[in-house]
């Protein structure tokens, strides 16, 4: 899931408009809150494009008889293939508050299914720091890089509370690549310092809002 920055960067030079994802993902999130109201973990579930987890599977020499149906051994040896994180990763989740992001745990409880020719992964972060109980928060899946495209089309549910609502915004993708490609048009060079983190101008945004009067 840590994508090299340069291949995108290739792909942006020879034309910013053309800087597009390779790998879509359906994305949703678990949201559990603990007694005092704070938001105390997220479970995380990526549903890969079928493309994607065809050259998952023709990778690990799985289904060859095409069928569509791994082996219990085969769906064992799925288990957390997308967790091998390099370190300093931020599992492609930021989650903010009061202007600062919320430090997130390892991932945990990794499962991996393939169904409908789609892999389908979940993963559980912890939310490892006190947070101000009732302001907002926001959640943001989403690759820097823009390699991978995270949409929230799965559910986001909240746990352990009544008192919590969710709303979502979802960016206008096509001004936010006009954006991007007048970034980048401005600049008379790119590096990793100065590219644009295209990811979070195509990012849907989950704000979370509790009321604990």
């Amino acid at each position: 899931m840590k994508h090299v920055l340069a291949l995108t960067l290739s792909l942006m030079t020879a034309t910013p408009l053309a800087a597009h994802p390779h790998i879509f993902v359906d994305t949703g999130l678990d949201l559990q809150f603990d007694a005092k109201g704070q938001l105390s973990e997220v479970r995380i579930t990526w549903a890969y494009d079928e493309f994607y987890s065809l050259l998952i599977t023709e990778d690990r020499g799985f289904d060859p008889d095409f069928d569509g149906v791994l082996t219990e051994a085969e769906t064992a040896d799925l288990q957390g293939f997308d967790m091998q994180w390099s370190e300093g990763f931020n599992g492609d989740l930021v989650i903010t508050q009061d202007g600062r992001t919320l430090t997130l745990s390892a991932p945990m409880q990794a499962t991996a299914v393939y169904e409908n020719a789609r892999i389908t992964t979940t993963h559980v972060r912890q939310v490892m720091q006190d947070q101000t109980v009732g302001a907002p928060i926001e959640i943001k899946p989403y690759d820097p890089t823009y390699y991978s495209a995270y949409d929230v089309t799965l559910p986001v549910r909240i746990k352990g509370t009544t008192s919590c609502d969710k709303a979502f915004e979802v960016p206008d993708v096509q001004a936010r690549m006009q954006e991007v490609s007048d970034q980048l048009a401005a600049m008379d060079e790119m590096s990793d310092e100065n590219t644009p983190d295209i990811g979070v101008l195509m990012a849907t945004t989950v704000r979370v809002t509790c009321d604990m009067s």
